[in-house]
């Protein structure tokens, strides 16, 4: 992966201005399918230090600290706000098939697939106890759970994927499923 570099003033100011062409937020648009930095300086109650994202597609969100089920609820408040829906998952930077799902949706090759999916992402060696403990325990990771009402885990789920270059396409017909209602 190369780095990302800091856009330049001129490009910086372009991209603002194209983005305020298609978008009504400043937010929702980006250069790179890597996340960055805001380039907007943090102003009062507004968090500025989360990545640009795009308007549609897959968005995956790092859980926070705290009680679980909670926290799922939050967060499945605010993607339904957006109109979009949340699947928690549970993955290990070691895990060969989280990390072939994770570079997918980074370059945007999940996005016609999943428009709007937002993911609430929970690291299994982090977060064990915790995540346990609100019923989104499983054998195998990845882990993919739609959340119940209560914001613990549900039945409705799927564990394990396969290694190699057939993970995602091991992964994307099983998540749809799970979307599908």
């Amino acid at each position: 992966m190369t780095p990302v570099r800091p856009p330049r003033p001129l490009a910086l100011l372009v991209l603002l201005g194209l983005a305020g062409l298609g978008c009504s937020r400043a937010e929702s648009s980006t250069a790179s399918p890597e996340p960055a930095a805001s380039a907007e300086p943090a102003s009062g109650g507004a968090d500025r230090s989360a990545p640009l994202v795009l308007a549609r597609g897959i968005r995956f969100v790092k859980a926070g600290g705290g009680d679980v089920a909670p926290l799922v609820r939050a967060e499945r408040a605010k993607a339904r706000a957006d109109g979009r829906d949340l699947i928690v998952y549970v993955g290990a930077k070691w895990c060969e098939p989280c990390q072939r799902f994770h570079q997918a949706a980074q370059r945007g090759d999940l996005d016609t697939e999943f428009p709007e999916l937002t993911i609430l992402e929970f690291d299994l060696d982090e977060d064990r106890d915790r995540i346990n403990a609100a019923g989104y325990s499983s054998k195998l990771i990845p882990l993919f759970v739609r959340p119940g009402d209560d914001g613990r885990g549900s039945e409705r789920r799927f564990e394990g994927g396969v290694k190699g270059e057939r993970a995602v396409s091991n992964i994307t017909p099983r998540l749809r499923k799970l979307l599908d209602r």
